[in-house]
């Protein structure tokens, strides 16, 4: 996956695979030789967070910032003063992995007019045609714009993440390019990328391109302990 940029912003729909697209972001540019910080805006849902992977993050020199009331069972939305600080990173390379859908995009606007200015920055809107409510270009593109309109800032280009976690075929993936194609097309956005697990990407990588292979970080609850 190809970033040029030094700020990526990764967005899209609740469970289609953006905070472990983030994490999978982060560990590939450490091996490539980076300084990250990961960013956890995500102050609306407590599952699927990267501030639950902070021991592996804290292993391969990753820094994350999370929401103040992380990890613990205070339901009460707020971020940490040290986020302004992404903005004035020279050396480092941040990935601010956001909440699902418009509501969890809310967080991002306050940043946006400070993004802006910024100048150059990624945002990538991460699609699943297997994810209820985006298994249609039209769905998925409308869900956009509401992202949009919430964080007041626009997508730069979309991410095929269609997976349905270790069930996942290399199949899936090839049914899933069209879809991917055309929610880009409506956008008007590039295709930046399809992603595939690992295991399958010897197989896929000469019929499916650009492709990404990631690994799993991301595991519900009740994996947790396998």
């Amino acid at each position: 996956m190809d970033l040029l940029e030094s700020f990526h912003i990764i967005c899209g729909h609740y469970g289609c695979g953006k905070t472990n697209l983030a994490l999978n972001l982060a560990m590939d540019l450490v091996r490539e030789g980076k300084k990250v910080t990961l960013v956890d805006l995500d102050i609306v849902n407590p599952y699927f967070r990267s501030s639950d992977y902070e021991e592996l993050l804290e292993e391969k020199g990753i820094q994350l910032i999370a929401p103040i009331f992380a990890h613990t069972n205070v339901d009460m939305p707020a971020l940490p003063a040290e986020l302004e600080s992404i903005f004035s990173m020279r050396d480092r390379m941040v990935i601010i992995d956001v909440g699902g859908d418009d509501a969890g995009a809310v967080a991002l606007g306050r940043y946006a007019h400070t993004i802006r200015q910024m100048g150059r920055f990624s945002m990538h809107y991460v699609v699943n045609r297997y994810r209820a409510l985006t298994t249609q270009p039209e769905e998925a593109a409308a869900l956009l714009r509401e992202i949009e309109a919430a964080c007041r800032l626009k997508a730069t280009g979309v991410v095929n993440n269609s997976h349905m976690q270790d069930l996942t075929t290399g199949e899936d993936i090839l049914r899933s390019v069209d879809y991917a194609k055309k929610t880009a097309e409506l956008l008007g956005l590039p295709l930046v990328t399809n992603t595939c697990p690992r295991a399958l990407y010897p197989d896929l990588s000469a019929k499916v391109t650009p492709l990404y292979p990631v690994d799993r970080y991301v595991r519900p609850p009740w994996e947790a302990g396998e």
